[in-house]
């Protein structure tokens, strides 16, 4: 069902169904924010593909976990992961390449997961490095 149901959330939210002005449950932060909450240790995941992470790199300190396949299927390991790795009361921080696939996904850790302090970075990793902040490589 919570798989059934991470589809459903994906592409109503997706078609812009979801959310028609309404403010999303989860935070919205901005890279000064984003700087902040890393100062303070709070996790963060970047959830896109290998070879973004490649073409791009990563906020340093990201954790990588790929949300969904280039098809945008979720990845079958991607809940089971994280669920373990995060507590539904501890903060973490989400940021794809421009915060769609965030949306998402915050969306539907709050909603659906009971998730209570999850903050998604507005820009995601293009509004990270437009401001000429720096990103680490493999």
């Amino acid at each position: 069902m919570v798989i059934f149901r991470s589809f459903a959330v994906l592409l109503v939210t997706m078609t812009g169904l979801v959310g028609c002005g309404a403010p999303p449950p989860y935070q919205n932060i901005d890279n000064e924010q984003l700087k902040a909450l890393l100062a303070q240790g709070t996790p963060i995941y970047d959830v896109r593909r290998p070879e973004e992470w490649s073409q791009t790199g990563v906020v340093e300190g990201s954790r990588r976990l790929t949300f969904v396949n280039a098809q945008g299927r979720l990845e079958p390991e991607f809940l089971p992961r994280f669920t373990q790795a995060v507590g539904k009361d501890d903060p973490v921080i989400v940021i794809c390449r421009t915060g769609s696939r965030t949306d998402v996904l915050a969306r539907h850790l709050v909603e659906d997961l009971g998730y209570t302090r999850v903050y998604n970075v507005r820009h995601g990793i293009t509004g990270w490095i437009r401001e000429g902040r720096p990103v680490e490589r493999n």
